[in-house]
């Protein structure tokens, strides 16, 4: 069987967009007047179209080039679909391409962030955005099984099924070991959540959204919908509100119970926080060990070194355990700095005739400055590592694979005796871990940490 990402060499950019320009002609009408591919770590393209006397505005969502999370493209489309003829605002579907993988949809007018947003506009948003939320978790889910969507086997495994979709298609791909998630996986095997069954449509990656006037204007990035645990999607945007700042949470989940929304259940949100944490290192896994042509190694690895800090974080909110960053490594100077600092400087002083050839040399750039990190602290890190595996293991291990390969054997037989060791090692090698992503203060290296959260309020 044939790995997806074993696929023939990628297309060139120009060649999938010749196509998407051909399948919006044949099948739309009109006349693809302007198309630019977004520069962005996936494929997705922004068309003008004329047809007759209107003007169309598309966006063309592409497939994923490097992100395994066992929910396809199609899944996505249908979701959205079902959305917008329930009244949800998401941006109308007017159909699929099968090449290049990708489905066409209204482009909407708004913006996804709070940049340059006061706080009362931010806030008029975003109790819009629960509202929506409310909305989507009351919707009768018979449409939603017969379009096939996603669902448990049974209505108790409503809020884990998506996680097993994450699990298995990670371990169908696994190409190296990986202490972190098999140390966690293991532990949420011993520790079920249980409690009470709740089973509706779920966005699961929330906070996505497009805005305007102190309103939302689509839900976005529809990726994981399926029937699930409405605690999800509560859950969801507690990591991305680091860098969007969705404002109050706790005034946040009170206007969704008061529009509508199903009853607030905190435990269930502490823990599906937690098993979202893991998202980004499950769909990355596989591009980080071997990635394949056209993948944003740099983005990847920013994502899943964040997650996995907020993933250490979440266990030690649940298991009470204060934690505290490692020491930065002294840095040192070896005989390819003096290369490391030129091809930096010349990555970051090259200009492109377009913005997405811009972005690629912003990847390049990117990368070589966490080369040039790992060339500084790399090997420290590697043997700070591998000196605090010496307690738990017995030995100490000489080289970094074999200090890996190590410790998830140790974590996929242990019973939970020694949880909190694990957790102040993971959490302490997932810093270091974002330290090698670039020099020490900028911002792909640091650490935005989430706002604290109450169980027991």
């Amino acid at each position: 069987m044939t790995h997806p990402h074993e696929s023939p060499a990628l297309e060139s950019m120009e060649a999938r967009t010749d196509k998407v320009v051909r399948w919006i002609e044949e099948h739309l009408g009109g006349r693809v007047t302007h198309i630019d591919p977004q520069a962005r770590w996936r494929p997705v393209w922004f068309a003008e179209v004329e047809r007759d006397a209107e003007k169309l505005e598309l966006c063309v969502r592409g497939d994923r080039l490097d992100c395994v999370h066992g929910f396809p493209l199609e899944n996505e489309m249908k979701f959205q679909a079902l959305l917008h003829d329930a009244g949800i605002p998401v941006a109308k579907v007017h159909g699929w391409i099968d090449d290049p993988r990708a489905y066409v949809m209204d482009r909407i007018d708004g913006v996804e962030h709070f940049r340059n947003i006061d706080d009362a506009e931010r806030d008029d948003v975003m109790r819009h955005y629960m509202e929506l939320l409310a909305k989507i978790h009351a919707l009768p889910i018979d449409r939603f099984v017969e379009a096939d969507l996603l669902r448990a086997d049974t209505p108790a495994r409503s809020g884990w099924v998506g996680m097993q979709t994450y699990w298995d298609a990670y371990r169908a791909a696994k190409k190296r070991p990986d202490p972190l998630l098999e140390f966690c996986f293991a532990w949420l095997r011993r520790n079920p959540i249980g409690g009470e069954v709740r089973e509706t449509p779920i966005v699961w990656d929330s906070g996505q959204l497009m805005h305007r006037d102190g309103r939302v204007q689509a839900v976005i990035d529809l990726e994981l919908g399926h029937i699930g645990d409405p605690m999800m999607d509560l859950a969801g945007f507690r990591m991305r509100t680091s860098v969007l700042n969705y404002g109050d949470f706790e005034a946040l989940y009170d206007h969704y119970e008061a529009h509508g929304g199903q009853r607030i259940d905190r435990r269930a949100i502490q823990y599906h926080h937690f098993c979202f944490t893991l998202s980004n290192q499950l769909a990355f896994h596989d591009a980080l060990a071997e990635p394949p042509e056209g993948s944003d190694y740099m983005t990847n690895m920013q994502w899943c070194a964040e997650t996995n800090i907020y993933a250490m974080e979440a266990m030690g909110e649940i298991l009470g355990i204060e934690l505290t960053p490692p020491e930065m490594p002294e840095a040192r100077v070896s005989t390819g700095a003096a290369g490391h600092d030129h091809l930096i400087r010349w990555l970051r002083s090259t200009e492109a005739h377009d913005e997405y050839t811009q972005h690629q040399f912003r990847i390049f750039f990117r990368l070589a400055r966490h080369l040039q990190r790992t060339d500084e602290i790399g090997a420290a890190v590697d043997e700070a590592n591998l000196d605090e595996l010496a307690p738990l293991l017995g030995f100490r291990p000489t080289t970094w694979q074999e200090g890996d390969a190590a410790l998830e054997r140790l974590v996929q037989e242990d019973d939970g005796t020694h949880d909190e060791a694990l957790v102040r090692l993971f959490h302490a090698r997932t810093w270091r871990y974002l330290m090698l992503c670039g020099p020490e203060g900028s911002a792909i290296a640091r650490h935005n940490p989430i706002p604290e959260f109450r169980v027991d309020r």
